[in-house]
């Protein structure tokens, strides 16, 4: 089934907005206080989730970070991009992207965060690839695919001093876990991934502290030059929190003394990184263009398993296609033309940014017709209630289909399928795949459909 843009009847708005998308790595659906939960401390995204549409029903296109990733940039499932997994293939040249179609009408364009996208340098093995030998033919960094400035790193780093960790661990502490922040005194040694600026050149500066602020150090003057000089801009903050290894310094773990140590350090960095969240918006007000900017909020999937994340009340986690490990927090905020203070409970998911925006921008994309996501900007506006296409999900053995209500799933390769109404039950406890017959046979269908179409499009890549 071959998906295409669909350009909705909507309102003109004055200008090129601003566009932030950022995405949290393997925050759970359930670790944000705007979806109930109350122990982690996240005062700036409830607010600005409070203010904008909180998307409840808002899916990663992949239950772990790479293809989800890709999803984003392409508006395509990312089995179509051969980016199955994590660690896995990496984001072509020739794929059209999200900020090449921006930049085409005038945007600043940069990248910051975890790219996972592809190889960073082809010098030396850099986090968990890179090097000349066996992954070079993997090198793709952002500035092959649209952005004009980049600052990222290719996979994961702690959370805090990211370019480091303690010789000596204390009771409780792991280095795939996380730990307490060390003084500056106590020795340390290389975490084995670097920040990598254009032209394979590694950061070597402002690289201590929390990482989420040492992210969001380069953003800012970013932003300001845009805005200096009146141009619209694009920027991805993919943050690393709260994947592992978690580690926080005394001040944020000291916001959760009542806890465990393992939840003081995975709430304390989510709460370190929900600060720079704020201190993003109110950069964005003192510059005068908070009203003129549109921020998108999300993370890559469900929570990591033996962590005190949580999917709320979904089903499993991180690398399954069960609600948990594919729903995520989500929320959009543009004032003045999104309504604000709702949350709707359409699906959604990360291949939908791309005709989303396009939408908006009214973009000519007519040059790439596999899209698997859709324009919901009819659904933010309250136009319709009901989004057009199913959402696929591919992975490993695992297969999903979700239509409107009903999601249908297999873990075994296709071999049985079980079928759940995801607006009576959430928590996918109900298998009623016998009572839905013909549901099933129709899903089925349009299922194998859009398999055979994704295998196409891997044959021309």
């Amino acid at each position: 089934m071959l998906l295409s843009l669909t350009i909705a009847v909507i309102p003109c708005f004055s200008q090129n907005p601003n566009i932030i998308l950022i995405m949290t790595d393997d925050q759970g659906w359930g670790d944000v206080g705007f979806n109930g939960n109350t122990k982690v401390q996240t005062p700036h995204l409830d607010g600005l989730a409070k203010h904008g549409i909180i998307l409840d029903r808002f899916y990663s296109a992949s239950p772990v970070c790479s293809p989800t990733r890709a999803s984003v940039l392409t508006g395509q499932n990312p089995f179509r991009l051969n980016i199955p997994h994590a660690n896995t293939g990496h984001l072509a040249e020739e794929e059209i992207t999200l900020p090449e179609l921006l930049r085409s009408i005038g945007y600043q364009n940069g990248f910051f965060g975890k790219w996972h996208l592809g190889t960073l340098t082809t010098k030396r093995r850099d986090s968990n690839r890179g090097g000349k030998q066996d992954q070079s033919q993997h090198y793709s960094i952002p500035t092959m695919h649209g952005f004009d400035v980049f600052f990222c790193t290719e996979a994961k780093v702690p959370t805090y001093d990211p370019m480091l960790f303690p010789t000596q661990m204390e009771g409780g502490e792991s280095k795939r876990y996380g730990w307490k922040s060390r003084a500056q005194s106590v020795a340390m040694q290389p975490y084995g991934t670097s920040y990598w600026n254009d032209g394979e050149v590694q950061a070597t500066s402002n690289l201590t502290g929390d990482d989420s602020r040492i992210i969001m150090d380069r953003v800012l003057p970013f932003i300001e030059s845009a805005a200096t000089e009146g141009s619209p801009f694009f920027t991805a903050i993919w943050f690393h929190t709260p994947h592992l290894p978690v580690s926080a310094d005394s001040s944020h773990r000291g916001l959760y003394t009542d806890l465990s140590e393992r939840e003081q350090l995975y709430y304390g960095s989510i709460t370190a990184m929900d600060e720079q969240v704020g201190r993003l918006w109110s950069r964005l007000e003192e510059l005068g263009i908070a009203d003129e900017t549109m921020l998108w909020f999300c993370s890559d999937n469900g929570p990591e398993n033996d962590t005190p994340g949580t999917a709320g009340r979904f089903r499993e986690r991180k690398r399954s296609l069960y609600e948990g490990g594919v729903r995520v927090p989500a929320f959009v905020i543009y004032k003045n033309n999104f309504p604000g203070g709702i949350r709707m409970k359409f699906p959604a998911v990360t291949s939908d940014y791309l005709p989303t925006i396009v939408d908006i921008l009214r973009i000519d994309h007519s040059s790439q017709p596999l899209l698997d996501g859709e324009s919901i900007l009819p659904l933010l506006l309250g136009k319709t209630k009901k989004r057009e296409k199913a959402v696929g999900f591919l992975f490993e053995e695992k297969i999903s289909w979700v239509k409107d209500r009903y999601k249908l799933i297999s873990t075994d390769g296709g071999l049985t399928f079980e079928l759940y109404d995801l607006v009576k039950d959430q928590a996918e406890t109900k298998n009623i795949i016998t009572r839905r017959p013909k549901k099933v046979i129709g899903m089925k269908s349009e299922l194998d459909n859009w398999m055979a179409s994704v295998a196409e499009s891997q044959k021309l890549r």
